[in-house]
């Protein structure tokens, strides 16, 4: 079992509770796959993590490619918040044994950087290296577009995905 992982940060000019309100509300987090994707949420949903359990599935999320095209499917699970500051998720989707994402908010004097931690086990190992730049060029857009709604607190502090 092949566990492969990235991290992806930016620091944004904007209010940790402001980013903690956008990161857990299904239209913030549409607004960070825009245009490439959207997520499906049950009806009536405000706060992601409002009704956790710590392994427990809260709901079934289907990504649809373009907004329109059933493309995955997450079993979204939080294994642990922090309300407004830290999240980690630890699910199974269609294609991944587990997927975990992990979600920081740290303040800084003129905003706070976010970090989006990612971890993965395909259900196929072999496919690991073709997941890989596919779901860390989807985190750059997710970033690109938090630096885009809420501003960069200084000039270039934004970091690429790293990691294997």
């Amino acid at each position: 079992m092949q566990l492969t992982e990235f991290v992806v940060s930016s620091t944004l000019s904007a209010a940790p509770q402001l980013l903690w309100n956008h990161a857990v509300s299904p239209e913030g987090v549409n607004r960070e796959f825009q245009p490439l994707m959207r997520m499906s949420f049950p009806r009536d949903t405000g706060d992601l993590t409002a009704s956790w359990r710590p392994g427990k599935r809260v709901f079934r999320s289907w990504l649809f490619l373009g907004g329109v095209f059933p493309l995955e499917y997450d079993d979204v699970a939080f294994a642990e918040v922090e309300t407004g500051r830290r999240f980690l998720e630890r699910s199974s989707m269609l294609t991944q044994r587990l997927w975990e994402h992990e979600r920081v908010i740290e303040p800084l004097p003129h905003g706070c950087r976010l970090t989006d931690r990612v971890y993965f086990v395909p259900r196929v190992a072999w496919l690991a290296p073709l997941y890989a730049p596919i779901f860390k060029a989807v985190f750059r857009l997710r970033h690109r577009n938090l630096r885009r709604l809420f501003g960069e607190a200084a000039a270039g502090a934004h970091t690429a995905a790293a990691g294997s």
